[in-house]
C-alpha cells in the first residue's frame, strides 16, 4: 500500500507546476489537461481553483512576480535612475527564465496586492526627486512596457537562453536584403546582442525622462 502523501492541490501548487511545464511545452501547449496530467489529477479538479486558462495565467504571472521580487533586492538609497534600471533588469531576467515568459506576463492581472509595496516605494522615490505622481507613473509604466515589449521580441528569436528559432540567421537575412543595404546591416542591431541593446534602450528612456521632466 502506498502511504506517500502528496502536497494538497492548491493554487500555488498548480501555478508552480504550470510554470515548470511552461518551459517544456510553451504557452500554446500549456493546457489545463496537460497540467492536470502532470499533477496526476483529473482536469475538472483544476476548475475548483481556476475558472479558465486566463485565471491560471494571472496566478502564474503573480508567482513570477513574487519570485522576481525575492531575487531582486532594492536599496532604499537608490536614485530614481538606479531604481528604474534595477527594476527593469530584474523584470527582464525574470521573464527570460520561462519560455514565453513575456507573453504570460503581458496582459495578466495580479491576483494579490504583493506588488503594491514595491510600487509605492518606487513612486515615492520618483516623486521625492521632483516628479509629479502622473509623471512618476508615466516614467515607471513606460520603462515597464519597454521591457515587456523588448523581451516579447527577444523570446520570439530566442525562446530560452541558448536557443534560437529557425529563420533568424543574420547573414542569410543580409543576403536576401542585399538591395537594401542599410536594412540588411540593421539585422545585427535587431537580432543579436540583446543584453547590450536592452541596456542602450533603457538608458535612452531614462535620459528622455530626465530631459522631458527636468529632473536629474
Amino acid at each position: 500500500m502506498n502511504t506517500e502523501r502528496r502536497a494538497p492541490l492548491d493554487r500555488k501548487r498548480v501555478a508552480d507546476t504550470a510554470l515548470k511545464l511552461l518551459n517544456e511545452v510553451g504557452l500554446d501547449g500549456l493546457t489545463l489537461r496537460a497540467i492536470a496530467k502532470e499533477l496526476d489529477v483529473k482536469a475538472p479538479a483544476l476548475y475548483w481553483h481556476f475558472k479558465d486558462k486566463q485565471a491560471l495565467l494571472d496566478e502564474m504571472a503573480t508567482e513570477m512576480y513574487r519570485r522576481m521580487v525575492a531575487g531582486t533586492p532594492l536599496d532604499p538609497g537608490d536614485t530614481w535612475q538606479e531604481r528604474l534600471l534595477k527594476s527593469n533588469r530584474g523584470l527582464r531576467g525574470a521573464l527570460l527564465g520561462y519560455r514565453d515568459g513575456a507573453k504570460v506576463f503581458s496582459g495578466s492581472r495580479f491576483t494579490g496586492i504583493e506588488h503594491a509595496e514595491q510600487m509605492e516605494e518606487n513612486l515615492g522615490l520618483l516623486t521625492a526627486a521632483g516628479l509629479t505622481l502622473a509623471q512618476a507613473v508615466r516614467a515607471t509604466s513606460t520603462t515597464y512596457l519597454y521591457t515587456l515589449g523588448f523581451v516579447t521580441e527577444e523570446q520570439g528569436v530566442q525562446p530560452l537562453p541558448g536557443e534560437r528559432r529557425e529563420g533568424y540567421d543574420v547573414d542569410e537575412r543580409a543576403r536576401l536584403m542585399a538591395d537594401f543595404p542599410l536594412s540588411a546591416r540593421a539585422g545585427a542591431e535587431i537580432f543579436q546582442d540583446y543584453d547590450r541593446h536592452f541596456e542602450e534602450g533603457l538608458a535612452l528612456l531614462i535620459a528622455g525622462i530626465e530631459a522631458r521632466f527636468g529632473v536629474m
